[in-house]
């Protein structure tokens, strides 16, 4: 086993590895910017190293000043968390050059379903069903239209290296095909480096359906259920709940099986996360996410397994701890996420926290980095806690889920909590009647 780990994140998934390595005996090591240096995984680990001023391109994004600080704490590995280096085969790379172990799949992995077309090519040759679409990017206006035609209007261009919403466009006629082409494009190149795009069947009301998935160095690979996220807005999630209030135990066994072997067949190690589009009881791969998810705890609370320890383990070259056959699915769990942003505007409120008390009792977790006096940087994600709930059944879990935000304090800066206890009211949600697109039609009727 490592006996000690550099965290190459910051906020509550750093704490979240600080403290699944206290438990099993790892040292651990923070890297911070110079925004951070208060910060509770600061505080919690047992050495951190400042690498850089708060722009993340300077601090969370500088693979030279993290693996320097690795160098210099003798580290033996590094987790990357979610979010900023987690998904850089360069930076997987270099980790193992420079003789760390990097706490996630191999960098060809990384590189290989990072490319969206890449990915799909990939799956679908290995039974996953797949969304129609192009075969391969799309090279020209011409060469879309043509695709999109034989498809049917409406139709999704989206970048190829992308995620977050970010470089798609629904073309919904010819007409609008080559404006939505060069802006997707655009969009691509300016937030990811590659104006790569491809076409796909835009399905008009799916859900968001996602397989846990986890595969060791000994041959072993399981699926952990599935978690549905389709309460979004702008592509980005805000609540994530399991098992799905629409999938079936056969419908889970059948689409988990075929991701399981798929990675299987791979060749993958550690956690990862099949994503689905699901509309009319037919599944359509979307991508494969190469690390842990920020909705992981949906499925530690459903399971009872530490996915963080997990995948420490794997990294380590340790087989994995639990079997198919003795896999227990238990209740239902959900998963908010509470971000400094006005609820009704979602423009970001940094700020100081005056008051904060986080909820408690039976089957709740609050993972969070924030403390009382604690300054919001302005200079990263708004996301500045996790609210996540477990009870024996959905209806349940809910009611839980009601009571914990009322019990949550969050004073100082504006959060979406409010939100959150509105969808929680909704007669869609409570019946579990809802799509990707719920959420923004609904927000546009108030």
């Amino acid at each position: 086993m490592f006996k000690k780990v550099l965290i190459a994140n910051r906020g509550e998934i750093a704490l979240r590895i600080i403290r699944a390595c206290k438990e099993m005996g790892v040292e651990t090591v923070a890297v911070h910017s110079t925004a951070d240096a208060t910060s509770m995984p600061v505080r919690l680990a047992d050495e951190s190293v400042c690498i850089g001023p708060p722009p993340s391109k300077d601090s969370y994004l500088n693979i030279p000043s993290i693996l320097s600080a690795a160098a210099v704490t003798g580290a033996d590995a590094i987790h990357p968390g979610y979010g900023f280096l987690s998904e850089n085969a360069q930076f997987a790379r270099m980790v193992v050059e420079h003789g760390f172990t990097f706490i996630g799949p191999s960098a060809d992995f990384i590189e290989k379903m990072g490319d969206k077309v890449v990915a799909k090519q990939t799956v679908q040759e290995l039974g996953l069903p797949v969304v129609p679409g192009s075969d391969g990017a799309v090279e020209s206006v011409e060469d879309g239209l043509l695709d999109a035609k034989e498809m049917g209007f409406p139709v999704l261009l989206k970048a190829a290296s992308g995620g977050g919403g970010k470089g798609m466009q629904v073309v919904r006629e010819a007409s609008e095909f080559e404006q939505c082409y060069n802006t997707a494009r655009a969009e691509a190149q300016a937030n990811f480096g590659d104006d790569t795009v491809y076409l796909e069947k835009f399905l008009e009301n799916p859900r968001h359906i996602e397989i846990q998935v986890f595969a060791d160095s000994h041959g072993k690979a399981i699926h952990m259920g599935e978690r549905d996220c389709s309460i979004q807005r702008r592509h980005q999630k805000l609540l994530e709940e399991g098992p799905s209030p629409v999938i079936t135990d056969e419908q889970r066994e059948r689409i988990g099986s075929l991701a399981a072997e798929t990675v299987k067949k791979l060749g993958y190690e550690g956690a990862g996360t099949i994503e689905f589009l699901y509309e009319n009881d037919e599944f359509y791969f979307m991508e494969m996410n190469t690390r842990i998810q920020v909705e992981h705890p949906v499925t530690e609370m459903i399971t009872g397994i530490d996915l963080i320890a997990e995948q420490i383990r794997v990294a380590a070259g340790y087989p994995l701890t639990v079997k198919k056959d003795r896999l227990r699915f238990r209740g239902h769990a959900i998963e908010i996420r509470i971000n400094a942003e006005d609820p009704d505007t979602f423009v970001p409120s940094p700020g100081t926290i005056t008051q904060f008390h986080a909820p408690g009792g039976l089957g709740v977790r609050f993972d969070s980095a924030i403390y009382g006096g604690y300054a919001i940087p302005p200079y990263y994600d708004s996301m500045i806690g996790k609210l996540i709930v477990h009870g024996r059944n959905r209806e349940e879990c809910i009611r839980r889920l009601k009571r914990a935000i009322r019990e949550t304090v969050v004073e100082g800066v504006k959060t979406t909590l409010p939100l959150h206890e509105w969808i929680l009211e909704q007669p869609e949600f409570l019946s579990g009647e809802y799509t990707i697109h719920w959420l923004e039609d609904k927000l546009a009727e108030r």
